[in-house]
């Protein structure tokens, strides 16, 4: 472990002490800009077959072009890599063999493989079509997939590549339903029945040469036109396929058409959109097993799934007036392709992560080849919902061990068990997240957050149990790739205010070196006010909320400030860390606050990643609650230590954040005097199913959980000063949220109201004038309703 404080000098961070005022006044135009002021920062990196040099992205200023730099390690400068070039980039995502001794990977939708004793390269193909999830077999052969309906396995002793193709479509050879008046034409008409002959009798002699001639490549394999393919996953050695089918005929619900006002065409356009929560539950799937030689598929039977027959939602059925489910719950993989079917090198089982649709259970379950009946190796349940993350999985060398993230504890840890025994190897009040198998097959690499939910180091831990490590020491890693021969790692680390940037540094944690520095000089030159991290103590049982605090270095005496308090969005997602943060415009704007007289705390209230289960399900059933508790108690906390002026307090956040910010304004009135919901929830069930409905379940089961969660449902109780602000081409919560709000305030004749609309805009702005114009009318809002001395009277 290294202690890095000339990383501070060298990124040019500051080093005074916590909340230095910045010195240079600054303004809206600048903070709003276009962040190519900022510099770009590196948004992903990976290794050079030979460990010697690093591969990484940026942003190309005033493009939305991503450009391939590369630079050596061991010092020197990075060059974009242009023409050709190109041609040696190495893919980011590398697959080894067994001997690690050749890497695939996907270039332009094309597989490579490199062998890492020469350098030598093999493309195994040129095409159009994207391949994906190369995988190597123990028996040295290499297979991938194109889409979820192909795949294609390389024999490198052979020199041959095969491919195994999946059609959604009824077997030809397959036997005819029955019709009386098919039978009656064949039975009477010669000509038609020995045309049918001969066509059978072709296909018959073509089947039995491709069983018998090794060059051929299998017959594709037919599912049946009634289904549609989710998933799939060959197994190494191209005997067996695992897919998972949906019925084509599915209800998908009713889906929405977006007005889109400002156009090209100059005329009005529409654009289709996703359905509402509750309008289109997700799809149950059916696993099967294929024998690739003869086409025939064996469905997974998964009776035997503990809990699978169990409704946990009986009882708010029951109170809608539903009855509970009966039989088995439908389940479903999560994602595609090997991310949820992992086989084993030797091919001899494969491994499954199902979740039942309601999303309270996830079932970790091997299968062997050729067989249907699945083995459990693990069940997380949740009477809430099941994490989006930490769903990671994988095999150990020796092809019978598991490895598996998973929340059993109330934390994220990183587990192993060969189906008799399982052992943890990490435990504690703290997270593991993005855990890679090292190269020499006995540790663990991933990422922790050990010594506080803010900040995030790789961390190091035998494969069969013992000592946690810490390697890195840096506060804000983003994310690791280790090197492909298991002796370096490329890090992404940030900060308060430098974007992520590129590190190299020894697996033993020796032998750091900064390799980038993207920002440009006019944002390095600004003395940032950096944030301190400090923890609000709750009055509402949630122990400690940990926030983000904006003040001037020396308090006046006797003074109060106003305060302004920031809600991030997304919910599940933190924003208080060490690390560059999602909201780096609002952390700017938050510094020309201070300099105009202001605090300001941003917390990571309930419902927040970073936290554990417990603090993530805070808001099952009740969302906007739990959190407005939190801002409260952040309230008394800077009126208590801070100085803060309790009669002068004001609210703003995105998304998630707008929401927020309508709960606190309308189930609080009075307490906050100010408040901006930019692109906000206004009710529940206009979002989208996979979201939604792990937190309040659906509207037809548990409507009170969508009455309580709803601000229009408190839109009576608004008194103080409201800005409203959206994009109205947003895909992710539509315009219709706030023209729904806005209407209901109209009829509610509610005053200190406005509706600010940007026709060019979706969820994340893009442009600078919007970002401008949206800011200006939050700070003129804090302005009028918190400064002036007649704000208090209106």
């Amino acid at each position: 472990m290294i202690r890095l404080l000339p990383l501070l000098f060298l990124l040019g961070v500051a080093t005074a002490p916590a909340l230095a005022q910045p010195a240079q006044p600054l303004t809206l135009d600048r903070i709003m800009a276009d962040p190519d002021w900022i510099g770009p920062p590196v948004e992903q990196a990976w290794w050079s077959w030979d460990g010697r040099r690093a591969f990484y992205t940026l942003k190309r200023a005033d493009s939305s072009v991503r450009d391939t730099w590369v630079l050596p390690v061991d010092g020197g400068e990075g060059v974009r890599v242009d023409g050709p070039a190109r041609a040696d980039i190495d893919g980011m995502q590398a697959a080894y063999d067994r001997g690690r001794t050749r890497m695939a990977y996907v270039r332009n939708g094309d597989v490579f493989v490199r062998d890492l004793r020469t350098g030598a390269v093999t493309q195994l193909g040129r095409g159009d079509e994207r391949a994906a999830s190369p995988l190597w077999g123990d028996d040295g052969a290499l297979v991938w997939r194109v889409g979820n309906d192909r795949w294609f396995r390389w024999d490198p002793r052979e020199g041959v590549t095969t491919a195994i193709v999946l059609r959604a479509e009824e077997d030809p050879a397959a036997p005819p339903k029955e019709d009386g008046l098919r039978d009656l034409q064949l039975r009477l008409v010669d000509t038609l029945r020995l045309e049918r002959e001969r066509r059978d009798a072709q296909r018959e002699q073509d089947a039995d040469w491709r069983r018998v001639d090794p060059t051929r490549a299998p017959a594709p394999i037919h599912l049946g036109r009634d289904v549609t393919i989710a998933a799939s996953a060959l197994s190494p050695d191209g005997r067996w396929l695992l897919v998972a089918t949906e019925p084509k005929a599915a209800d998908k619900g009713q889906a929405g058409r977006m007005p889109k006002y400002v156009t090209e065409s100059g005329y009005e356009e529409f654009e289709d959109v996703r359905t509402r929560v509750g309008r289109n539950d997700p799809v149950a799937q059916t696993l099967w097993m294929i024998d690739v030689a003869s086409g025939k598929a064996g469905k997974l039977v998964l009776d035997a799934l503990p809990g699978i027959d169990r409704d946990p939602l009986a009882s708010l059925r029951r109170s809608a007036g539903q009855e509970p489910l009966k039989g088995l719950r439908p389940v479903r993989l999560e994602g595609q392709g090997p991310d949820v079917l992992r086989w084993a090198g030797d091919s001899r089982q494969a491994a499954l992560m199902l979740h039942s649709v309601d999303n309270k259970d996830r079932w970790l379950v091997t299968v062997e080849a050729g067989a249907t009946a699945p083995r459990l190796r693990h069940r997380l349940t949740d009477d809430a919902w099941i994490n989006w993350g930490f769903n990671d999985f994988g095999w150990m060398p020796d092809n019978r061990t598991l490895w598996y993230l998973s929340e059993h504890s109330g934390w994220s840890h990183l587990y192993t068990t060969d189906g008799a025994a399982t052992r943890a190897l990490t435990s504690g009040r703290w997270e593991a997240s993005a855990p890679v198998l090292a190269a020499d097959g006995n540790t663990f690499l991933f990422v922790c957050n050990r010594a506080r939910p803010g900040d995030y180091e790789v961390c190091q831990v035998p494969a069969g149990g013992g000592e946690v490590r810490e390697i890195t020491d840096l506060d804000g890693v983003e994310d690791f790739r280790e090197s492909p021969d298991g002796r370096r790692l490329l890090v992404r680390q940030s900060s308060s205010y430098t974007p992520p940037q590129l590190a190299v540094i020894d697996v033993d944690g020796s032998g750091y070196r900064q390799l980038t520095d993207t920002r440009s000089a006019g944002f390095r030159g600004f003395d940032w006010l950096e944030p301190q991290t400090v923890q609000v103590p709750s009055r509402h049982g949630a122990g400690t909320i940990w926030g983000k605090y904006y003040g001037p270095a020396t308090m006046e005496p006797g003074r109060e400030y106003p305060i302004v308090l920031f809600v991030h969005g997304a919910g599940y997602l933190q924003n208080v860390s060490d690390r560059y943060p999602n909201y780096f415009r609002e952390q700017m704007f938050h510094n020309m606050l201070v300099q105009q007289g202001y605090i300001v705390l941003d917390l990571d209230f309930r419902a927040s990643e970073g936290y554990g289960r417990d603090w993530r399900t805070a808001i099952y059933r009740q969302m906007g609650h739990p959190e407005l508790e939190d801002y409260l108690d952040g309230i008394d906390w800077l009126v208590e230590t801070r100085q803060g002026d309790r009669d002068r307090v004001g609210i703003y956040g995105g998304s998630y954040g707008g929401f927020v910010t309508f709960m606190a304004l309308m189930r609080e009135p009075g307490v906050f005097k100010a408040g901006a919901a930019l692109r906000p929830v206004t009710d529940w069930t206009q979002y989208n199913h996979a979201y939604t409905a792990n937190i309040l379940n659906t509207p037809a089961i548990d409507p009170e959980a969508y009455r309580i969660s709803s601000p229009l449902e408190y839109a009576d109780r608004l008194q103080d000063h409201l800005l409203i602000a959206h994009g109205m081409i947003d895909d992710n919560v539509f315009y219709k949220d706030s023209v729904m709000m806005a209407q209901r305030l109209i009829e509610l004749r509610k005053d200190k109201w406005e509706l600010a609309s940007y026709p060019l805009e979706r969820h994340a702005y893009q442009h600078a004038a919007s970002w401008y114009d949206q800011y200006r009318r939050i700070h003129e809002l804090f302005e009028r309703a918190l400064k002036a001395p007649e704000a208090l009277e209106r």
